[in-house]
């Protein structure tokens, strides 16, 4: 209860968002003393205008354990609103109507859907994606007009390959409804004139295994970001009365063994990459010619800078989001024109948070193959590498997900504690490129957990950490990671957290009516071929469970989780029980009411944090040392 006071105390009671503008309306949301969920809202063609409300999730979610609004999208003309709410956790979602002028919910509700939707130029059609009401994933788009019966909305696509992920929305300059399908390793996109949504969704190019793209267009053609002939990704362009044959594709920006090209933004004059280079996730700035390019810069040595909310591209202003383990995160303009930066907004920490109390660094730990995984750190000002702090550490590794490093206000409690806190970038993410996503999945997937494990080693023998003080959490596919550490090295770490964990791979993955299982073969591998079989097998947590001691655990899991079903969790702990040899604490947390993402609300969501800590602060000895008490140690020492 002190960690959780200590943790939602840094939370600001009264916060908004950076507005921004799209179709004559400032949108942005809001969040209210005592508030759970934000409150979405505009103003019309100036910040001093009236506040338009379009929904208060504090009102809708009041009587519900869990509640999320997703998708909120309005209509082209801004008098209707589409939103998506689960009030479960189950990520099943029913898709509402709003009339913004009067505030009144239309009787149109369509239930057992993904959050994805999109208008048509015409303000009445609707797309979206219904979900299989047995694996959850979504297998048909549909067209609903509104004051229809949605029972009789026509199909206009059905994905008859259940391992792609669909999506929908608009292109950047508001001229096409796109639908995207995505495997691990195989896109494709098709799309559809906004102002005819009677008309059929064509392909821009069609699939093929092994080729990935995404799309956004601006003026006559389309902008390609692929990997075709591109690891890493390049930029291609086609013609808008050039699509359907991938050979008409031209290079615009061309690939770099050394850059990962994951997202850009268009406008009128400028294009801007975000990539990753060096490790760092940046933005990259040129004109459309090719004649004038550069960086947005930052001082620190472990940063991230990403795309944020640019909406439209008849302007020379670029918003970008900012962080680093120590700066909270920040929103910037930029006039690409003239250089001119603005600061929009930092997130406030309230309390006694200073910036200037902490340092962080990058380090390299050396893997067992000789790969450099990067590591950042974060720590007290004053703090030394003399092999007696505790040290958490932290992992993922899994689908190409790339955990930045970003600012946490939740984990000061451990560090104002005297905590060093590692995340690990392993391999199995795409901090280091598309090589190094490739090198940690499918036959190569031993290296996310070996990485680790390394890692570890290494901030031990670099007095980062004290031996005996070690501890580590990952959540889902990185509660796979802490399944595996925790049955090939338990002696290196004093605690682990592994929550909604991943643990019983081949028997998830031999089911197919498991929401997941499909899309990802290409992840893991098919279990139904031997060679996959024996390889996850070979690492699958649940089934390598030894006769050994254990550290101390908590695990976590979700009795509505959809990715991965609670259950999975449930057998592993009782196995774990049943046959180590230790007399260390294994404590299993079920959340009776949320999914996988845990309970909602900004307030509510970090009870489970405080838990985590109090654990883990226990199990390390220090669960009475108060913030002040190591504040005034550290200015002893």
């Amino acid at each position: 209860n002190d960690l959780y006071d200590e943790i939602v105390g840094r939370i600001a009671t009264d916060d908004s968002s950076v507005p921004y503008r799209y179709r004559g309306y400032y949108y942005y949301h809001r969040v209210v003393d005592g508030g759970e969920y934000p409150i979405y809202a505009r103003r019309k063609g100036s910040l001093d205008a009236p506040e338009e409300i379009l929904i208060d999730a504090n009102a809708r979610g009041a009587t519900h354990d869990y509640y999320a609004a997703r998708g909120l999208r309005v209509s082209p003309d801004g008098k209707l609103l589409a939103f998506a709410e689960d009030t479960i956790g189950r990520r099943q979602y029913t898709i509402r109507f709003r009339d913004l002028a009067t505030g009144q919910d239309l009787p149109d509700a369509i239930p057992g859907n993904a959050a994805s939707v999109a208008w048509a130029d015409d303000n009445r059609t609707l797309f979206y994606i219904e979900n299989d009401p047995t694996t959850l994933l979504g297998v048909r788009v549909k067209r609903h007009r509104l004051g229809t019966d949605p029972a009789q909305d026509t199909i206009v696509y059905e994905e008859p390959n259940h391992s792609y992920y669909m999506g929908l929305g608009r292109t950047g300059d508001d001229k096409f409804l796109t639908l995207s399908l995505q495997s691990t390793v195989t896109s494709e996109v098709r799309y559809l004139a906004a102002k005819h949504p009677t008309g059929t969704f064509e392909v821009l190019a069609p699939r093929s295994r092994g080729i990935e793209y995404d799309v956004d267009h601006i003026g006559e053609r389309w902008i390609v970001r692929t990997n075709w002939d591109a690891t890493n990704f390049r930029l291609m362009t086609v013609a808008d009365k050039a699509t359907g044959d991938r050979a008409n594709w031209r290079e615009l920006v061309a690939h770099d063994e050394a850059v990962l090209i994951e997202d850009t933004a268009l406008f009128d004059d400028y294009l801007v990459v975000e990539e990753r280079s060096g490790g760092l996730r940046r933005l990259r700035v040129r004109t459309w010619d090719g004649s004038r390019e550069f960086f947005v810069s930052s001082s620190e040595e472990a940063y991230t800078t990403y795309l944020h909310v640019n909406a439209e591209q008849n302007t020379s202003w670029l918003r970008y989001g900012y962080t680093s383990m120590t700066t909270p995160t920040t929103v910037y303009e930029v006039d690409l024109a003239s250089g001119e930066q603005r600061l929009l907004k930092r997130d406030p920490v309230l309390g006694d948070f200073d910036s200037a109390n902490y340092g962080t660094s990058r380090v390299w730990a050396t893997a067992r193959d000789g790969a450099q995984i990067p590591v950042s750190l974060l720590y007290r000002r004053g703090y030394r590498p003399d092999g007696t702090a505790p040290l958490l550490q932290y992992g993922y590794g899994s689908y190409g997900a790339s955990m930045d490093p970003s600012f946490s206000s939740t984990v000061l409690s451990l560090v104002d504690r005297g905590f060093v806190y590692a995340v690990a970038h392993v391999r199995g993410g795409s901090v280091m490129g598309r090589r190094w996503y490739n090198s940690g999945k499918l036959l190569h997937k031993r290296n996310t957990f070996t990485d680790f494990i390394d890692v570890t080693e290494h901030l031990i023998q670099s007095g980062y950490g004290a031996k005996d003080k070690i501890v580590a959490s990952g959540g889902s596919a990185g509660g796979l990671l802490i399944g595996v550490v925790a049955n090939l090295r338990p002696d290196l770490y004093r605690a682990l957290v592994a929550k909604v964990p991943f643990v019983d791979v081949v028997t998830t993955m031999l089911d197919e009516s498991i929401p997941l299982t499909t899309n990802e073969f290409d992840e893991w591998g098919n279990p139904k071929q031997r060679e996959y079989y024996d390889y996850m097998l070979s690492y699958s947590p649940y089934d390598n469970v030894a006769s050994q001691e254990y550290p101390a655990m908590l695990v976590t899991t979700g009795l509505w989780d959809s990715q991965v079903q609670y259950y999975e969790p449930a057998k592993w702990v009782a196995k774990l029980r049943h046959t180590k040899t230790d007399e260390n604490p294994l404590v299993f947390h079920i959340e009776m009411g949320a999914g996988h993402g845990g309970k909602s609300g900004r307030f509510r969501r970090h009870e489970e944090n405080a838990m985590m800590y109090a654990f883990l602060l226990d199990q390390v000895g220090l669960a009475r040392s108060s913030t002040a008490d190591q504040s005034r140690g550290e200015a002893e020492r």
